[in-house]
């Protein structure tokens, strides 16, 4: 097999996957929709792998995502060449996709990027997903770096070290009232993140001997829509601590298990890839998280 792969089929297939559908990759090209389609059988060909299930979106097979992350990393190396060269007004924007969580993203990661050089010339492309999920965007190659939970590398990547993200358990006053901790988490209702959100049950076994939240349950899909939801006294839920801070202090929050705070750990994982921008965002990223993590 010839593993000279051309470069505007591997472009192509990156067109596709940011597109979601081969007419969405044909208009980001401007070319046809027939000429997309006939770039991703040569280049299936080439490999002699399926490289995309023809769904909508398309879905990466496992191959799929080897070259995207192949192409990912090409376009990474033309934007660092084109800025040392002094030529990175021209062509595509020197993008760089990153995945966060949302509570990082409300609070202390937006700040980190503000310390990159604005030389480096890097337009960012956030994707918001859960910390134990960011990692499947990696292995995906839809962003070259991510906030996560896990410590174990993907394969191809770098591990660093962030910090924890401490989590309290809050409701409103009023909602608290007389009841003790159980009565709480068994007869209020709780607030859930999304699907993913495993946070209250997880803290809840610890106080109910294995049995989750007992009350209804509000699904609240905004870091701050789901403080605010709190507040006003929909429910309890885990908060971050640098979201809580100023709300105990004022009273708007009340800490049902002041000595039981959760821990999650946060984790900076990158392609190893030799390039400028990208270790300039991981250096900006660990330094906040020195400032802002616990």
């Amino acid at each position: 097999m010839n593993f000279d792969l051309p470069l505007d089929h591997v472009r192509t297939l990156l067109a596709v996957v940011d597109g979601g559908t081969l007419d969405a990759a044909a208009a980001a090209l401007h070319v046809t929709p027939s000429a997309v389609s006939q770039r991703l059988k040569a280049l299936e060909q080439r490999t002699g792998r399926v490289l995309v299930i023809r769904s909508k979106p398309v879905q990466l097979t496992d191959s799929g995502q080897v070259v995207v992350r192949f192409a990912r990393q090409l376009a990474r190396m033309e934007g660092d060449v084109a800025a040392e060269l002094g030529m990175s007004g021209s062509g595509a924007p020197n993008t760089l996709p990153i995945a966060v969580n949302a509570d990082s993203l409300s609070t202390w990661f937006v700040p980190a990027l503000a310390r990159v050089r604005e030389d480096l010339g890097i337009c960012f492309e956030l994707h918001r997903a859960d910390e134990s999920h960011t990692t499947t965007l990696l292995r995906e190659g839809r962003v070259m770096a991510a906030v996560t939970s896990t410590p174990d590398p993907v394969q191809g990547c770098s591990v660093r070290r962030l910090g924890h993200m401490r989590y309290l358990a809050c409701v409103a006053p009023g909602r608290k009232g007389e009841r003790s901790l159980a009565q709480v988490l068994d007869e209020v209702p709780v607030l859930i993140f999304d699907s993913h959100d495993d946070l209250q049950d997880a803290f809840a076994r610890t106080i109910t001997r294995g049995r989750g939240a007992g009350g209804p349950r509000h699904f609240v899909p905004s870091s701050e829509g789901f403080v605010e939801a709190i507040v006003v006294g929909l429910g309890w839920g885990m908060v971050p601590r640098v979201q809580a801070d100023s709300l105990l202090r004022s009273g708007a929050l009340v800490d049902i298990a002041p000595d039981r705070g959760v821990d999650v750990p946060l984790y900076w994982q990158q392609w190893k890839l030799d390039s400028p921008a990208l270790a300039a965002v991981a250096d900006a990223v660990q330094a906040s998280a020195a400032t802002d993590l616990d």
